[in-house]
């Protein structure tokens, strides 16, 4: 495989971790130049690879063809502009997901894409898994026989939840996207990549159960610094970034005591969770009949542990559960349980998504290396079907209806 160059637009968090694997892979890759409008930002990527060139605004690799590749992970109201014009200028793309937050938009950028050409890959990281390997290579066997329904939940976490979709940047439909779009697009595509099947409809429930003001208790302040009950609540900003280290989610705030004290002081991670301006639902269940007659229901709730996901496929000779780490197959022929262990890694950004981080990189690299796009395991219009599920979902939310998701 030749050596590859790749420039980054965002270097946020996830512009950070691909920075770092590229880091990590010298002889398949280099980063030659990274986009961002914070200076903090562009330093914490270019640390990782000296000699980066830096720029203040994407538009700037237009002018001047530097790499092979952009990398775009800026946020998710940020994708539709730069996409389109990045593709335009044959760069090829590797793309946080979500596509953009509407179906409008998604639909321009997957039209740019296939206008241009280019190697184009969205961000699934799940599909990258070793989990999810091996959860294919069992229902691909045929031991469990046809597959006819699936029940798998997101467990997003009390505190996960709270740093990300209450106080986080994805806090707002507004600012972002519906909360389904933003966690849940990566599991709307791992349903049909594992079943392989697509959603024909779908049916939706869910609302902001918790986190709203009139649940907030009495006596609390408007910031956990200031509370009087705050050793005694679940969502507390100082546990849950004071004394651990400065990974994710405390990187987010700062790389030292001060910065992160300052954060609880004066930004949004420091605010009471019943006093923030977040919108997204907390809660909510999709009904789905897939093609070929199966089904599936999903479930995504702030109110867990933060772990893997979680799945059982019925199938008509057997029945699988997964957890994440392991598969557990009960053959109907004969009543025998076998379990296969998987790679046991974190679930996380901060713990590379259990692989999938890595997976994402390594496959798109290795495309873009060799021109073999199969690489790569979901093209744009498979992409493109994961996100009109996820608008037909709350188009059946809002409305209380059953949706039919479009064919393309």
């Amino acid at each position: 495989m030749r050596k590859v160059t790749l420039a980054i637009a965002g270097a946020g968090n996830r512009g950070q971790t691909y920075a770092s694997w590229i880091a990590a892979h010298p002889d398949r890759a280099e980063l030659v130049a990274v986009a961002d409008p914070d200076p903090a930002r562009r330093r914490a990527v270019g640390a990782r690879s000296p000699g980066v060139r830096e720029f203040g605004d994407w538009r700037d690799l237009l002018a001047d063809r530097v790499a092979d590749a952009v990398i775009l992970s800026t946020q998710d109201r940020m994708h539709v502009e730069p996409a389109i014009a990045l593709a335009g200028a044959s760069y090829a793309l590797l793309m946080e997901k979500p596509l953009a937050p509407t179906e409008e938009e998604c639909r321009r950028i997957v039209r740019a894409v296939s206008e241009s050409g280019v190697l184009f890959a969205v961000c699934h990281v799940l599909r990258y898994t070793p989990y999810t390997e091996l959860v294919k290579r069992v229902t691909g066997s045929g031991v469990i026989g046809e597959i006819m329904s699936v029940e798998h939940l997101e467990p997003v976490g009390w505190w996960h939840h709270a740093h990300s979709y209450v106080r986080g940047p994805w806090r707002s439909e507004r600012l972002a996207s519906p909360m389904l779009l933003a966690k849940s697009s990566h599991d709307l595509d791992w349903l049909t990549y594992v079943t392989g099947r697509r959603i024909r409809r779908v049916s939706s429930f869910g609302s902001l159960g918790h986190f709203r003001p009139d649940r907030r208790p009495a006596g609390a302040a408007d910031r956990c610094l200031d509370c009087p009950i705050e050793p005694a609540c679940p969502y507390s900003a100082p546990k849950l970034y004071l004394n651990r280290g400065y990974d994710w989610p405390t990187s987010v705030l700062g790389g030292t005591e001060a910065e992160v004290m300052d954060a609880l002081r004066t930004g949004p991670y420091g605010r009471c969770v019943y006093a923030s301006d977040n919108d997204v639902v907390d809660h909510q269940v999709l009904a789905m009949e897939l093609t070929g007659g199966a089904t599936a229901t999903f479930t995504m709730t702030a109110f867990t542990e933060q772990t893997h996901r979680q799945t059982k496929i019925f199938g008509t000779h057997g029945r699988l559960i997964g957890d994440g780490e392991s598969v557990e197959v009960l053959d109907f022929r004969d009543s025998r349980t076998t379990r296969w262990e998987g790679v046991s890694s974190g679930s996380n950004a901060g713990d590379g998504h259990g692989g999938g981080d890595a997976g994402v990189m390594d496959a798109f690299v290795s495309a873009l290396a060799t021109g073999d796009r199969s690489f790569v395991r979901s093209d744009h219009t498979e992409s493109l079907h994961s996100h009109l599920a996820v608008f037909a979902a709350e188009r059946a939310r809002h409305t209380g209806t059953v949706v039919t998701v479009p064919e393309s």
